[in-house]
């Protein structure tokens, strides 16, 4: 699927990116692999780290300027749309600046690939934005809609149709500005928690790549793709990374939630249980080509399920948790 095929990763320095670009340099023949991002220090970073291959290029760009993703996409087959702004406390307090890039760039992103005739585009989208209850969450939902509605158009350069898809997934263990990395960063100082019954959905960086290669496998266009993953007691991520350590509950900040939801009830009606996966169509797809696509093969959850972070059924505890740690 990606032998011979040039892919294009908007913020592709980030840890999704990065990780991403290896998975596809060592495991497949792409033509290229192209990095599209603003940071010109962390692309000059990447490309010593990539010196060996021959077929990555890296762009500077910013997804709010339309022209530059239009000339970025010319000769692209799939773009991996992972650039956002994704630090809630700082998107609370610079609310606009989140709006223009999360929402305004995700659509600059779908009209620069209908443009120049992209064949498959995949947004990396989040738990956050099931039920939204800060800005974060609510510009990634946004991109989501902007993504699904899309498929209603094709290109106005090519005869093939663009195909939009959404990949949704907790916080990724080890990425870059999470959790973890805070704790580590304050080993020796007095660790602080908002909340002592918070939990997360979290995944690893190889399952964030086996989650996009399937998408991309199976999307029709329009299908929001959410992983099986298990759950954390926030508490329990403390006393593995330090251990007998007195905790102090600071509270709630502003826009966070005591625990995610991945799947919601109002969701669950249009999504399908797919072996690792789950699938699922927007209201608009009820019945048509693409569900019953999916209904030959599969079946639909039931009409209460919701996949929320504390009703899970996978949990990882404190010494799994230190074993993860310890390989890193």
């Amino acid at each position: 699927m990606y032998n011979n095929k040039t892919i294009l990763i908007t913020g592709g320095t980030g840890t999704f990116g990065h990780n991403f670009a290896h998975f596809l340099l060592d495991n497949f023949k792409p033509k290229k692999v192209v990095i599209f991002s603003r940071d010109e220090f962390k692309q000059f970073r990447m490309h010593e780290e990539f010196s060996k291959h021959k077929n990555i290029r890296f762009l500077l760009g910013d997804i709010r300027d339309l022209s530059r993703l239009q000339r970025a996409f010319q000769g692209v087959d799939i773009v991996i749309h992972a650039a956002a702004l994704k630090q809630v406390p700082t998107l609370e307090y610079n609310p606009f600046e989140a709006i223009q890039t999360n929402i305004i760039g995700s659509q600059n992103v779908i009209n620069a690939s209908l443009d120049c005739g992209v064949n498959k585009v995949l947004l990396i989208s989040s738990d956050k934005a099931a039920h939204p209850v800060n800005l974060y969450g609510a510009t990634k939902m946004c991109a989501e809609k902007l993504f699904v509605s899309s498929n209603v158009y094709n290109s106005s350069k090519s005869k093939k149709s663009t195909d939009f898809s959404v990949v949704r997934y907790g916080n990724v263990i080890g990425s870059r500005g999470s959790i973890v990395e805070t704790i580590k960063n304050n080993i020796g100082k007095s660790p602080s928690l908002t909340h002592k019954d918070m939990t997360r959905f979290f995944i690893n960086l190889g399952q964030c790549s086996d989650l996009v290669t399937f998408s991309l496998k199976n999307m029709v266009g329009g299908e929001i793709f959410v992983p099986k993953i298990p759950s954390m007691k926030m508490v329990d991520l403390f006393s593995a990374l330090i251990p007998n350590s007195n905790i102090k509950i600071t509270g709630i900040r502003p826009g966070e939630k005591i625990h995610e939801t991945l799947i919601t009830q109002e969701e669950a009606k249009n999504t399908f249980n797919v072996g690792k996966y789950y699938v699922i169509l927007s209201s608009s797809s009820y019945k048509s080509k693409i569900y019953s696509k999916y209904l030959k093969y599969t079946h639909l959850v039931d009409k209460q399920f919701i996949y929320s972070s504390n009703t899970n059924s996978e949990w990882l505890d404190v010494g799994v948790i230190k074993t993860m740690m310890s390989k890193k």
